[in-house]
This record gives C-alpha cells, sequence and structure tokens, in this order.
C-alpha cells in the first residue's frame, strides 16, 4: 500500500511507483519534500502494466526511481490525470517519449548529476582491463605471484564517442592521465575542445574505446560487428551507457576471438546479467552491475533534482524538459 496518499492543496499530487531497493525514501531531498506535501510512496517494482496504472492513475506527477519501470503507450493513455513525469536520471529508454508528448506529459531527467561518477568509474574499468586487475588479484589472492601482464594506458589514445556531459568529464580524465584523446558524436561543434574525427577513424586508432550515447531508436545496435571489425586487437572496449546500444553478440564473439584484447562493461543487453551468461566466463572482461552512477553524492543530487523538476513545473517553469 503506499504510504502518505493524500494531496495538499495549491500541490501537485505526487506518486513514487517503484523505489526498489530504497533509494528516494532515505534521502534527505525526500524528507524535505516531505516536510511540503504528502507523497504516495510504493517501495516495491510494480511487476507489470495493470500494476504500474493501479499505482499511477490518480496522480498529477511522479518520480520514477527504476528504469526497468516502463511507460508505454497503454500506460500513459491509462493515466489522463498525469502530467509531469520526472525521472531520476538521464536515460529515458524506459519512456514512449512520443506518446508521453501526445497524452500531454511532460517528461524531465537529471542531467548531468552523474557525470563525474560514471567518467571516473569508466577509466576505472578502461584501468582494470588493462592492467588485468581482477585476474591478477584472484591469482595473487590463491598464492600465486603474477608480474609482467599490464599495460600502461598514458600515451595511448582514448576514443570518446558521444561527447555529452559524462563523454567530456572522462576526456578530461584520459587527458589527465596522459592520454591522447579524440573524438565522435552526434552533434560535433569544436567547440567542445576536443578533436573530432570520423567514427571509423576513431575505431581503428584508439586503444581505449569508450561508448557514451543515450539510448535512442537512433542508437540501437550502434556498435555491431563492422565496428567491431574495425579496432585494434590491443583495444579495450568500455561501455557505462547502455546495453542495447551494442550488438552484444558481436561483441561477444570479437572478445572470444580475441579480436580486441577486452571490455569493461557496466551495462548489458538483460539486466540484471543472467546466471552463467557467457560474459561471466571470459577472462579478457571486467563487469559490473549497473552502478557506474550509484555513490551516495549521485544519488542525493539526482533525487534533489528530480523533485526541483515537480517544482519548477508546478510554478509554471519547467526545466529538464526531454523531448521525443
Amino acid at each position: 500500500m503506499p504510504r502518505n496518499a493524500f494531496r495538499l492543496d495549491g500541490m501537485l499530487s505526487i506518486v513514487v511507483p517503484d523505489d526498489y531497493p530504497a533509494v528516494l525514501a532515505p534521502s534527505a531531498a525526500y524528507q524535505r519534500l516531505l516536510a511540503e506535501t504528502p507523497v504516495a510512496y510504493y517501495d516495491s517494482l510494480p511487476g507489470g502494466e495493470e500494476r504500474l496504472i493501479e499505482r499511477i492513475r490518480s496522480f498529477e506527477a511522479l518520480i520514477n526511481v527504476r528504469s526497468s519501470t516502463k511507460f508505454t503507450e497503454r500506460v500513459l493513455a491509462a493515466c489522463p490525470r498525469l502530467k509531469l513525469l520526472s525521472i531520476w536520471g538521464t536515460g529515458t529508454d524506459n519512456v514512449d517519449l512520443a506518446a508521453a508528448a501526445r497524452h500531454g506529459v511532460t517528461v524531465t531527467n537529471t542531467p548531468g548529476v552523474a557525470a563525474v561518477s560514471i567518467a571516473e568509474h569508466s577509466l576505472l574499468l578502461a584501468l582494470a582491463v588493462a592492467r588485468r586487475i581482477v585476474g591478477i588479484h584472484n591469482r595473487t589472492a590463491a598464492g600465486e605471484w603474477p608480474r609482467g601482464q599490464s599495460a600502461q594506458l598514458h600515451g595511448k589514445t582514448l576514443g570518446i564517442i558521444g561527447l555529452g556531459a559524462i563523454g567530456r568529464q572522462f576526456a578530461r580524465l584520459g587527458q589527465g592521465i596522459g592520454m591522447r584523446v579524440i573524438a565522435w558524436t552526434m552533434h560535433p561543434n569544436p567547440a567542445l575542445g576536443f578533436e573530432l574525427v570520423p567514427l571509423e577513424e576513431l575505431l581503428r586508432s584508439s586503444d581505449v574505446v569508450s561508448l557514451h550515447l543515450r539510448q535512442s531508436p537512433r542508437t540501437m545496435g550502434f556498435l555491431g560487428r563492422e565496428q567491431f571489425s574495425l579496432m585494434k586487437k590491443s583495444a579495450i572496449f568500455v561501455n557505462t551507457a547502455r546495453g542495447p546500444i551494442v550488438d552484444e553478440a558481436a561483441m561477444i564473439e570479437a572478445l572470444r576471438e580475441r579480436r580486441i584484447a577486452g571490455a569493461g562493461l557496466d551495462v548489458f543487453e538483460k539486466e540484471p546479467l543472467p546466471q552463467g551468461h557467457i560474459l561471466t566466463t571470459l577472462d579478457n572482461v571486467v563487469l559490473t552491475p549497473h552502478c557506474a552512477g550509484v555513490t551516495p553524492e549521485v544519488l542525493e543530487a539526482g533525487l534533489a533534482l528530480s523533485i526541483e523538476n515537480i517544482r519548477c513545473y508546478a510554478g509554471g517553469k519547467p526545466q529538464n524538459v526531454v523531448t521525443a
């Protein structure tokens, strides 16, 4: 059952349909919101469209915590009272944005708040693969003394695909450890301050290829067999964006056949990663559970911004609006 499911006069009625595991409820930002107005709050995942509709149909605004909660045409059509969908996070691939526009639902997100954390995680994955840190740790813990198996990134080339807030931050980190940075982006702008090159040149030239595109119909399967075939045999691939932007089968093929040196992956085609998945059997990958942007600092800043987006909308000045 939801808690605090009443509306305060003059305020948007708000629901949180999917705070599991709980990140919003313990936050200071949420406690400040509760001091202003009651909120209908669910600490479990909806588990399907019918239950999601039941949870949100009576409310005007919602804070979406989990990307596994899907706002489809059917869901949005069944909730005519809904005016605002405030997403915690940057990705909007769980929302049918065109349907939201048709049904008069404004969608907002929290751009930039996780950029530092995800960029740091991208660097961590690149270094962990280059230094073979997982395998070396396991062998050292088992009583062996493996040495001389690491690669140095200083002086190498970092190729950034996508120069949004995260891509730019990782590019700066790459420069900070002495890497040459080149980039390809969908909206090239020399003022961004990085060397822009064609995608094919980036793939051929880079020692580390890091993906930072937003998932959309345009980017689904963006990197496939052809793109992996262009990479160096010594190249490391890093993905902290979204799994479906990559043809996972093509990537696995390149990793198994050692056509690229390795990969650091925080996102996958199917999440959570199924037990026994082939990626868990490869010795040239480092895997993390879609946690690159999950730090106390990011959680608090993102949740605070998702709440501020509701305040701004209620005040007639929407911010951070995402369009189809």
